[in-house]
C-alpha cells in the first residue's frame, strides 16, 4: 500500500483504512475505479492490535500496538507502508524491581510533534506514558508522570474504581504548536495536561461531573472515554466520558457539558468522538445504551450517528443506511474516524466486525466490510 506524499486534498489520492481488531491487522483499501473496497491482511492473525497508526511526517512509516498472545505486549514497525514489520527491540515496559508493575497492554499511539520526526508517545495499562526518540524500535518512561507521586492515585491503581481489565491511559494529543504541550486521558481517572513536555503534570477536569464518585466534581478520578484537541484551533477541546458529553475551549479551563442537547431516549454516553478536520465547530459521537445493566450496544438496537455544527449546542441524528431495528452493536473509542477528503469521510468499525463508512459527512451510511473480528481501532489514510 503505498501512501500519497502529496497535499492531502490531491485529488489523486483515495481514502484506506488501518484496522486494529482482536485478532490481527488488516488494511481496507478503495478501488476508485469500481467504487469498491477490498480486504488485505491479517497481520498477525489471532494478536490483539489495539491500534495501528501511520505517521504523519513521512507517510509510509507505521507502529502497531499488538499483544500476541503469551508473548506479552509489544509494538511493531514499518518503514514500507505495512508490507514488512519488525518488533520493537525495547518496547514499553516498567523498571524491573521487586514487586514492580508490569505492562498489560499498550493501548494507544500518537505521532510525536512535527519538528520530532522520530518521536512518537504511547499509553499503557496500567496507565503510563512512554516515550521513543528513534521511530519506534527502543521507549522509555516519561518520569515525569510514571513517577509522579500521584500516579497511582490520579489512576486509580488498586482501588475500587479500578476497571476489572485494568485502567488505560489513552487519547494522547499533542499541540500542534507546541511540542511542549500534551494532554491525554485516563480510565478512570480524568484529564491531564503538561505544557514543559511532560516533566510536570496537573488535572484538567474542573465542570465534570462523574455521579460515580463521592465528590462528583471531584479534581480526579473521572472516566474519560476519547479526547480530541482540533488540529486548526488545538485550544478546542471535545470530550466524551462516562457520564457525557463535554466542550471546553482552554483559555477558560472549565469543560462545560454539551451533551444535554441529545435526545432523552438516546442520552449522551458512548466511546468515541470525531472532529471535523477543516470545521472546528463541527464533530460526531455514536451513542451506546447507558443504562443501568451498561448493554454497550445501540441505543434501542438502532445505530446512529449525532452530529453537531455547533460546538455541542445542536444534535443532528444521523442513521440513514444502518439498520432501522436489532442493530446491537457498538463502537469503540479508537473505532471512528475522519479522513481529510472534502466532503470529509467518515469510518466507524464496530464490536461486531462491521466496518461503516460515509462519504457525505454522515448524512448517509454503507457497509464497506463484514465478519471481521471484533474492532478495536480504524485510522484513515490517502493512498495513491
Amino acid at each position: 500500500m503505498q501512501t500519497e506524499q502529496k497535499n492531502d486534498q490531491d485529488n489523486k489520492a483515495h481514502p484506506a483504512l488501518l484496522i486494529g481488531t482482536r485478532k490481527g491487522a488488516f488494511f481496507l483499501n478503495h478501488n476508485v475505479a469500481e467504487d469498491s473496497w477490498s480486504i488485505s491482511g491479517p497481520h498477525f492473525l489471532g494478536a490483539a492490535v489495539n491500534h495501528m497508526v501511520q505517521d504523519p511526517r513521512d507517510k509510509k512509516s507505521m507502529l502497531m500496538a499488538a499483544h500476541p498472545g503469551h508473548l506479552g505486549p509489544t509494538i511493531y514497525r514499518s518503514t514500507d507502508y505495512g508490507i514488512t514489520w519488525k518488533e520493537a527491540s525495547t518496547p514499553p515496559a516498567f523498571p524491573k524491581t521487586e514487586n514492580g508493575e508490569t505492562v498489560r497492554h499498550t493501548f494507544w499511539l500518537s505521532p510525536g510533534h512535527a519538528s520530532e520526526p522520530d518521536v512518537w508517545y504511547a499509553g499503557t495499562c496500567p496507565p503510563a506514558l512512554f516515550r521513543t526518540s528513534d521511530g519506534g524500535d527502543t521507549w522509555e518512561g516519561v518520569s515525569g508522570f510514571n513517577d509522579h507521586p500521584m500516579r497511582r492515585e490520579w489512576a486509580a491503581i488498586g482501588t475500587e474504581f479500578e476497571i476489572p481489565g485494568g485502567n488505560i491511559l489513552h487519547s494522547i494529543q499533542v499541540d500542534p504548536r507546541d511540542a511542549n504541550h500534551i494532554y491525554f486521558g485516563i480510565s478512570v481517572g480524568g484529564v491531564f495536561e503538561t505544557t514543559d513536555r511532560g516533566a510536570t503534570w496537573q488535572p484538567l477536569n474542573k465542570g465534570i461531573v462523574s455521579y460515580f464518585l463521592p465528590e462528583p466534581e471531584a479534581e480526579f478520578g473521572h472516566d474519560p472515554h476519547s479526547l480530541r484537541i482540533h488540529p486548526q484551533n488545538p485550544d478546542l477541546l471535545y470530550l466524551q466520558t462516562h457520564t457525557g458529553i463535554f466542550f471546553m475551549q482552554r483559555e477558560e479551563a472549565v469543560w462545560r457539558h454539551v451533551g444535554a442537547g441529545m435526545p432523552a431516549e438516546v442520552g449522551d454516553i458512548g466511546f468515541p468522538i470525531v472532529l471535523h478536520p477543516h470545521d472546528p465547530d463541527t464533530a460526531w459521537v455514536f451513542p451506546m445504551d447507558g443504562t443501568e445493566i451498561w448493554p454497550r450496544t445501540s441505543p434501542g438496537g438502532k445505530p446512529a450517528a449525532y452530529r453537531t455544527q455547533d460546538f455541542g449546542e445542536n444534535w443532528t441524528r444521523q442513521d440513514i443506511g444502518f439498520p432501522r431495528e436489532h442493530g446491537y452493536f457498538s463502537v469503540k473509542r479508537q473505532a471512528m474516524v475522519a479522513d481529510r477528503q472534502n466532503p470529509v469521510g467518515l469510518y466507524l468499525g464496530t464490536t461486531g466486525g462491521q466496518i461503516w463508512g460515509s462519504f457525505d459527512e454522515g448524512q448517509s451510511w454503507k457497509k464497506l466490510a463484514d465478519h471481521l473480528p471484533e474492532i478495536f481501532s480504524l485510522e484513515a489514510v490517502l493512498v495513491s
